[in-house]
Parts: structure tokens; C-alpha cells; sequence
């Protein structure tokens, strides 16, 4: 895909990868083998039938290619542009053994904007009147699929969002240049013509209980809360000014609309020099938002090499183009602050791998003497978040285990509360979105046999 050049891009908030024109997508398709036993959808967490959709493209039959796709995804624009596909389908295809796989991601983006594009709704659903009242708590990438497969099985299904704008960290955890937010209220528009009724500013365990739900005439329960809680190093300095957890920055940036300040009142205080610690696709996403914020140099330190890092190939690609500096096999020991409580640098010490450890990945083991310090006047801080505990605080009948994350049966995403299931981040930690899209369908199914079991229906 066509991307903006790095040296524009970095001056703006805008979308980085173009999209295909219709010419390389009908070209793109056209390699695809069609095969009778596909890889690539084995691989794909919703199970997207690949090799037709990417036919119907070949044939220009747009609206049966939308069609397919969302027969199992209530999201194709959000996974053309965020999925990993390189992991997945991509990385299943066949034609790895000959060169380069099929741009499926590429094709999906297609498929979704062409439909946008077009303006038309081609996946129409009749909806039962009768059906059973359902809850899906967040409406997060994990919620919006179960809440949507619920509804084109009749149910009556009502989405609680904690914050002021549906799609949970689609909207303040991915920046505007990787995910626009208008595909994302799209989407959701999308579920709201299937019947999904959307209810915001509405904590669950504060406006009102899990028991106060069920109070009320619903008859089964989706916990998609995800994991909004910034994790930290505990390390001396981090509560000095100018270090934010990556959760804040990009909440403010992304959610608020900090990067229109002053047209939209949520200023972010970005110092000249930034060191982001973290390896992941948020590390990546801090780095980049704080260079379009007007810093002039970006630091990523991670503590291991780049070999290990989590984040998305494509975006560690993306931030060098852009000019972001990679301090990889480095480990932030203090931050440093002046006489005004401001960040001023950050003592770091030199890392080399040892044995692996639990992850699979080589443990990073410190360097003797190898300290030394980064000048730096902002630190963002991003190494993971833990499920957020308001609801789990408010709701201590629910089994949850390490790092708070919530207990489930791993095949039907059923908790320990009878007619409660749970999926996404809230479950399985910082995950990848299609991950969570998965976990939302596999619960789905598992509520429509509850209450099809329970004559609840």
C-alpha cells in the first residue's frame, strides 16, 4: 500500500497508508490461489471465509466481497488497518514458499471502504422482536463482536460504555493516523442498524451493579471491560512532571482531540526530547504521536533487542521512516528531575540477552558499569496495562487471577458467575484487537446456547 511520505506525515495527524486504488486491489486479488483448504482462514481468530471475499474482489462483486467478510466480522474497517495479519492469515498463505503472501489486510481495507464509499448497507438481518435482553459491558473491540453477533441472532442487546464515545480503546488508544475515528463510529453505526442499543456514560459497578442488571430483566451478561490500567516500572522519579503512562497520553490525544489544541481544549505538555519506554505497538504509537506533537527528538528504550519486540513489524518500520531513535538492549533504572520537579534526563543502563524466560523471549541481563545518561524532558511510560478495576472492585463475587485479569473457561469465555461471560483485554491482558474480536464471538456463541439451553430465549 501507497503511504504518505515520512517527512509530511509527521506534520499531521492524517491516515499514513493510502489504501489500494481499485486497479492493485483487482490486481492483489488476482494472485490469490483460491485454496479449497485455506490456511489463511484457519488462522483468522473470526473466521473469515479469505479465499472468497478476495474472489469476489477478483470478480468486482464489491458488495458480495462486504458481504462475506461480514458474515464474521462486524469490523472489517477497523481489521484492514489494524489486524495482524502478517501473523496470522498473511502468514498462513501458501505463497510465502513462493515470495510475498496476499495483502488480505490490504483487500479487507478494500472491501470496508468501498463500502463506505458507496454508502450502502449490504448486510441486512431480519431481528426478532421476542428475543432475550443480553448486556455487553464496554464497547471495546471484544464487545462490539459480541454485542453484533447477539444481535443477528435476535437478541435485544444493550452496549453500557463507561466513556462519552463507543469503541473503547479503538477511540483512545490508537491514534487517528493508524485508525481514523470515523471508520470507527462507522462501524458502530453499523451495529446500531442491526438493533444494538448503545448506552454511554454509564459505569458498570458505580451507575449501577451486576446484580441491579439482572434486576432489571437481562438475561445474560458480557464483561468487555479491557485492561484501561497503566502498569509502571516502580522506578525513583516517575512522579515528576512531564512523565505520563502512554494510557494517558494517548487517551488525551486520541479521545480528547489534544492534537487540535486550542480548537479542542486538551493541551498536552510535550517537551523537545521524549523517551518512550516500552516495545509494543503502544510503545510505538506514544512515540509517534509525541513527534507530530512538535518533539524534535524520539527515544524508544526497550530492554531488550529489537528481535524481541512485541510491536507490529510494520510499525517499528513506520517509526524509523519517521525518524524516531531505537535504543533497543537498554533498561531505565531512575528519572531525573530539576529544582522544578521536571523531567531532565533518565539514568539507563546497557542490557545483553541471557536464557529465555517464561514469554519464550531471552531475559535481558544488565552490563556491569554500563550506566549512562539520556537527556531527555518527557517520559511516557508504556509497558503494559492491567484490567480496570472499578468494575472489579464493585463486583467482588467475580473470580479474577494474576494481574486482576478475569477467570474464564477458555472454550465458551464463561466466568464464574452463572450467565456472566467475559473476553478482550479484561481476560487475556494487552492483546492484539482481533485476539479480543475472537474472544467476543466465542462468547457469543456460548450466551445464544445459555439461554436457548435455559428457555431463556
Amino acid at each position: 500500500m501507497k503511504k504518505q511520505n515520512p517527512k509530511q506525515r509527521i506534520k499531521n495527524f492524517n491516515e499514513v497508508a493510502l489504501g489500494m486504488s481499485l486497479e492493485e486491489a483487482l490486481k492483489e486479488a488476482s494472485r490469490c490461489l483460491v485454496c479449497k483448504n485455506a490456511r489463511c482462514s484457519a488462522k483468522c481468530p473470526v473466521e473469515i471465509d479469505i479465499p472468497r471475499f478476495i474472489k469476489a474482489i477478483k470478480d468486482k462483486a464489491f458488495n458480495d466481497a462486504i458481504k462475506i467478510i461480514k458474515e464474521k466480522n462486524n469490523l472489517p474497517g477497523v481489521c484492514g488497518r489494524v489486524c495482524p495479519q502478517e501473523d496470522q492469515c498473511e502468514g498462513a498463505c501458501i505463497l510465502n514458499k513462493k515470495g510475498s503472501p496476499i495483502n488480505i489486510g490490504a483487500l479487507e481495507r478494500f472491501a470496508a471502504d468501498w463500502e463506505l464509499k458507496n454508502a450502502s448497507r449490504v448486510t441486512r438481518y431480519a431481528l426478532r422482536t421476542e428475543g432475550a435482553k443480553v448486556i455487553v459491558i464496554g464497547s471495546g473491540p471484544a464487545g462490539l463482536t459480541c454485542a453484533g453477533n447477539l444481535a443477528k441472532l435476535g437478541y435485544k442487546v444493550t452496549v453500557f460504555e463507561a466513556l462519552h464515545a463507543e469503541g473503547g480503546v479503538l477511540v483512545y488508544g490508537i491514534p487517528e493516523f493508524r485508525l481514523p475515528k470515523d471508520i470507527v463510529k462507522k462501524e458502530v453505526d453499523y451495529l446500531e442498524s442491526l438493533g444494538v442499543e448503545f448506552r454511554k456514560n454509564f459505569i458498570v459497578g458505580k451507575t449501577a451493579t451486576l446484580k441491579e442488571l439482572f434486576g432489571q430483566g437481562y438475561r445474560a451478561i458480557f464483561i468487555g471491560t479491557g485492561a484501561g490500567l497503566p502498569n509502571f516500572m516502580n522506578i525513583p522519579g516517575e512522579n515528576l512532571n512531564r512523565v505520563y503512562s502512554s494510557n494517558e497520553l494517548l487517551t488525551r490525544v486520541n479521545l480528547m482531540k489534544a492534537y487540535l489544541f486550542p480548537e479542542y481544549d486538551t493541551p498536552v505538555n510535550i517537551g523537545k526530547k521524549v523517551a518512550v519506554i516500552g516495545g509494543g505497538n503502544t510503545a510505538m504509537d506514544s512515540a509517534r504521536v509525541c513527534l507530530r506533537l512538535g518533539a524534535e527528538k524520539v527515544y524508544i528504550v526497550y530492554r531488550r533487542s529489537e528481535k524481541e519486540m512485541p510491536a507490529r513489524e510494520e510499525e517499528i518500520k513506520n517509526a524509523k521512516e519517521e525518524g524516531i531513535k531505537f535504543l533497543t538492549l537498554t533498561l531505565p533504572k531512575r528519572i531525573l528531575g530539576d529544582d522544578n520537579y521536571f523531567v531532565k534526563g533518565m539514568e539507563c543502563i546497557k542490557m545483553e540477552l541471557g536464557e529465555p524466560d517464561s514469554s519464550g523471549r531471552r531475559r535481558s541481563v544488565p552490563v556491569p558499569g554500563s550506566e549512562f545518561i539520556l537527556e531527555a524532558d518527557t517520559v511516557i511510560v508504556a509497558v503494559g496495562q492491567s484490567p480496570n478495576p472499578v468494575f472489579l472492585n464493585a463486583t467482588p463475587e467475580l473470580k479474577t487471577g494474576k494481574w486482576g485479569r478475569i477467570e474464564i473457561d477458555q472454550e465458551t469465555q464463561a466466568t464464574n458467575i452463572k450467565g456472566v461471560y467475559a473476553g478482550g483485554d479484561a481476560t487475556a491482558g494487552e492483546d492484539t484487537v482481533i485476539a479480543a474480536m475472537g474472544s467476543g464471538k466465542r462468547a457469543a456463541k456460548a450466551i445464544d446456547n445459555y439461554l436457548k439451553t435455559k428457555k431463556l430465549f
